[in-house]
């Protein structure tokens, strides 16, 4: 199955004959026109209908000045990197309109367009995938996770004593909070397990926390791009997008009928969905697990029992991957908007705290990418979805780091790091402020 987002696969033999999103640069630069002109004079409309063409437009050139810059391109992730931290930096510094800013925030959180995003990820990656893999592949991939995890906190813990900031401070409010799942459902959480056992006030708590967030983020998703370029130069360490060392090619049956676009199927696709991401929010009403990890387990159980008729899986396939490849820049863009504050990260780049931030995610790249290796996973793969993914900002880091590592077909793993280990996060958490305090 191909996941590649490029859209421009050749080089242009000239100006006339380059394009971006597929369409020619004459053409483009008349969309763009009009697009800045409502922007800046205040005419952008509110909701998905201005959000959409703002964030896709904007995606696009970040994504094709990310692409087509040297040190960027070649060791930083390309594109994605440069959308998010790109765009983080225009709302920053006051170069994007606050009510453009304000348009794509509320398009991202209230109107949920990274929820409806990840529940196509989710539903079409798992039912797209060969049955048999995702069986022996979930078997072995929580020792993975917990591999990274322990790693990570271990070498964070080491760092701060060596450097004089304490091994159960470094542990507590560095390594935990960028292993615990992100914002929402590992931060937030996080610092009311603190506070309450502390005594004290949450918010204090929360304003420790969101530095490191942020800063273990942005290494995690750089790493994700050095990791891309590792894989590239030591083939052997990297099944470029497979997780398993003994994946076989997708058979026959796996693969039908994805190829032939189908308008209805899409539709059908779009409704499984979010059918399932109801689905998922529904059960955690009653059950305490993240929505997220619940749809997770509700779209696998579907798969392995082989509920769905194939060519429902394939609906889902398609219109998975038509929203990976058209909307993935404007989503990135809407990450670096809505998710990604600039001066955070920059505030928080202090010498000791950058190596202590480093060495958790270093640690969490060595321990799931180790652990995967023993159990039959190629090491770089384990080591973005069991590593990275667990470092990362939950939901909106997923995204990131597997596009900065051009392995978007992932996401059920990402997710399961994300969602799952993010739960377990807030049970070690307990457990570690017992042993500490």
């Amino acid at each position: 199955m191909s996941t590649a987002t490029t859209l421009t696969t050749t080089a242009p033999s000239s100006i006339l004959d380059y394009k971006i999103m597929g369409l020619p640069l004459g053409l483009f630069t008349i969309l763009t026109v009009v697009v800045m002109s409502a922007t800046y004079l205040g005419a952008l409309p509110g909701g998905m209908v201005g959000a959409f063409p703002i964030m896709m437009i904007l995606g696009a050139i970040l994504n094709e000045i990310g692409d087509n810059t040297p040190i960027i391109k070649d060791y930083l992730g390309g594109g994605p990197i440069l959308i998010i931290f790109g765009s983080a930096a225009l709302v920053g510094y006051g170069i994007l309109p606050e009510k453009t800013a304000a348009i794509i925030t509320s398009f991202m959180k209230k109107e949920s367009f990274l929820s409806f995003y990840i529940a196509a990820l989710i539903c079409g990656s798992i039912l797209g995938m060969d049955r048999k893999l995702l069986i022996k592949a979930a078997v072995r991939y929580l020792p993975v996770i917990l591999g990274g995890v322990i790693t990570a906190l271990l070498l964070c813990g080491v760092a701060g004593m060596l450097m004089g900031f304490g091994f159960e401070e470094a542990v507590l409010y560095i390594a935990l909070p960028i292993m615990g799942g992100g914002m929402g459902a590992g931060a937030v959480p996080l610092s009311q397990i603190f506070g309450s056992t502390l005594n004290m006030d949450v918010g204090t708590m929360l304003s420790k926390m969101v530095p490191a967030l942020a800063l273990g983020n942005a290494i995690a998703i750089v790493c994700a791009g050095l990791l891309h370029r590792l894989g590239a130069v030591i083939p052997g360490i990297s099944g470029h997008g497979k997780l398993l060392k003994k994946q076989e090619a997708e058979s026959e049956d796996s693969a039908e009928g994805v190829d032939a676009i189908d308008y209805k199927a899409m539709g059908i696709g779009l409704l499984l969905a979010t059918t399932f991401f109801v689905w998922g929010k529904l059960l955690g009403k009653y059950i305490p697990i993240h929505s997220y990890a619940l749809m997770i387990l509700s779209v696998g159980l579907v798969k392995t029992l082989g509920i769905l008729p194939r060519k429902f899986e394939v609906c889902a396939f398609q219109w998975f991957r038509f929203v990976m490849v058209s909307l993935t820049p404007a989503l990135l863009l809407g990450i670096g908007v809505a998710y990604t504050n600039i001066q955070q990260v920059i505030d928080a780049l202090t010498i000791q705290y950058v190596i202590l931030v480093a060495m958790t995610v270093i640690g969490s790249i060595i321990g799931s990418g180790f652990i995967g290796m023993l159990l039959g996973f190629y090491p770089v793969e384990a080591a973005i979805t069991g590593g990275l993914c667990m470092a990362n900002m939950g939901g909106t880091g997923d995204v990131a780091v597997l596009s900065a590592s051009k392995r978007m077909q992932l996401m059920p793993f990402a997710q399961i790091s994300s969602r799952i280990g993010g739960a377990f996060m807030l049970i070690l958490a307990t457990a570690l402020l017992k042993m500490f305090m």
